[in-house]
């Protein structure tokens, strides 16, 4: 085989690095193994450690390639074998013995000749190039010393292709990610939130005043009342829209572990850290975290979401280098957290910096003008989830024992009412009677009756009074005879906290 070595490595290199296809780059160095190997078909495989076997990605017969996805199961015998192999194997059916015998039958080597080359990066074995002739004893140790000197290049192709393929499918998946967040929460920005022009009116101004901005928010609520849609609503009407929007429940994260989610981890930092790992505040670099539940973050934690808000740089547990972020955060909590303060139970230096400007999300029974609005749009998202062609129309009277219902759950019970009552549909229209009282089962509380329902919580008793004393002033806030006169505190006052607890007021409440 009268061809120069060097020669030959560099032309084969040239092919082989001239794409990342790998399946373009393999037919290039095929065309010019042929003129210097007897060869009728290559192969390309790679080991595949989970499935404990060969997976055969590239097959070239005669010069018309294409990309075969075919798995090969190794016994664990021949597995060991071809992990163990550190040079070109010549084989064919009747001179190999012991494992090698095994994968001939596999491969279908009757009746062929194959020169089988292990590719490897830092002596781990990743793949194998497998050229194949007809016929027996095809390929001597000069072929195999020659296929020897491009090892290398092949590997490295091999890796570099398998790297490009993997970045190309994260890629798409973050692409289609990226559109289904579009779509769902896009449409929950702005007016386009359900009560974003009535119950959260007063919400809705406050978003959009704060979202162009990069400061903390707070927000309160009850559980149920749409706290991450609001915080949805801020990502992407902010400029860090294009950025991530990473979420954490505070209160669903052991907190053996939560160190570890929020600010990473380097590797061997505790036992089972075996790789660094990156925290959710360096993900959410460049957007929004959302915390959802502060109130449950351990103290230790507290601690360090202090320093991340005054400092904004975190350490990585276990680490000493300190990494800089650029991250808004969004908190949210349906507890009492002045209360949680009082008890040692919450930092109170991290409630100042937190409340810095606090939203709350008023409870459903306190926006009663959204009960219809979110039914439909309930009754319409459920029957596509549940698929449901035609979504059945609501009964007559339906909507107003909803809006009579003093919904503890807030919208999620709304939501999971609507849903049992499509499974429960049996053609007609809904009712919802088997799922509130009804006129034979006595009225739904509403908020009216609450003072005679039991103890109310303190915001509930405030807004209840404050609406009965604007009732008695026909909605005049400041001034002579006005509610802020016989609440006894300043109108700016009276107003802030109206706009707190949701109640609306002059042309809003009109």
């Amino acid at each position: 085989m009268a061809i120069n070595r060097d020669e030959f490595f560099r032309e084969v290199t040239l092919r082989i690095c001239s794409s990342l296809d790998i399946g373009v780059a393999v037919k290039r160095a095929f065309d010019y193994l042929r003129e210097h190997f007897p060869l009728d078909e290559v192969y390309l495989d790679i080991l595949d450690n989970q499935l404990g076997a060969i997976r055969r990605i590239v097959h070239f017969a005669k010069g018309d390639g294409k990309a075969a996805e075919e798995i090969v199961p190794l016994p664990k015998q021949v597995w060991e074998w071809g992990r163990s192999l550190s040079g070109p194997q010549i084989m064919d059916a009747r001179s190999v013995s012991g494992p090698a015998k095994a994968i001939a039958a596999l491969v279908k080597l009757e009746g062929n000749s194959d020169l089988a080359l292990p590719l490897r990066v830092e002596n781990e074995l990743i793949g194998m190039l497998v050229l194949r002739a007809n016929g027996e004893r095809r390929y001597d140790q000069g072929h195999a010393e020659l296929l020897s000197a491009v090892a290398d290049p092949f590997a490295l192709a091999l890796a570099n292709a398998l790297s490009y393929q993997e970045v190309l499918r994260y890629r798409d998946n973050l692409l289609d990610d990226n559109r289904f967040l579009n779509r769902e929460l896009l449409s929950q920005t702005g007016d386009e939130i359900i009560g974003g022009n009535s119950g959260l009116r007063n919400v809705m101004e406050m978003v959009r005043q704060v979202a162009p901005l990069n400061n903390t928010v707070l927000m309160m609520g009850e559980t149920g009342t749409g706290k991450e849609v609001i915080a949805n609503a801020i990502h992407f009407a902010s400029p860090r829209k294009d950025g991530p929007f990473i979420k954490v429940n505070c209160g669903a994260i052991p907190e053996s572990l939560i160190d570890s989610e929020l600010f990473g981890h380097e590797k061997g930092a505790f036992t089972g850290a075996v790789t660094e790992k990156r925290g959710r505040f360096e993900r959410a670099n460049g957007g929004t975290l959302f915390l959802d539940e502060i109130g449950e973050l351990p103290p230790q934690a507290q601690v360090r979401l202090l320093r991340v808000l005054q400092q904004r740089e975190i350490e990585r547990v276990g680490g000493d280098k300190t990494i800089p972020v650029d991250v808004r955060v969004i908190a949210a909590t349906h507890r009492n957290l002045e209360s949680m303060v009082s008890e040692n139970r919450f930092r109170e230096d991290l409630w100042f910096r937190l409340n810095v400007f606090p939203i709350i999300i008023p409870p459903l029974r306190q926006r009663k003008d959204d009960v219809p609005a979110l039914t439909r749009h309930f009754v319409a998202e459920k029957s596509r989830e549940l698929g449901i062609a035609d979504p059945p129309a609501i009964a007559p009277g339906a909507l107003e024992r909803l809006m009579n219902y003093s919904w503890p759950g807030n919208v999620r019970e709304l939501e999971n009412l609507v849903e049992r009552e499509l499974i429960r549909h049996r053609g007609g229209q809904l009712g919802f009677d088997s799922l509130l009282p009804g006129e034979n089962g006595g009225e739904a509380k509403t908020v009216s009756d609450e003072t005679g329902g039991g103890p109310l919580n303190l915001d509930e008793a405030i807004a209840l009074h404050v609406s009965k004393v604007l009732k008695l002033t026909n909605g005049k806030i400041h001034g002579p005879g006005g509610a802020a006169e016989l609440l006894g505190i300043n109108p700016n006052t009276l107003r802030g906290r109206m706009n707190k607890l949701g109640i609306m007021y002059g042309r809003k409440g009109r």
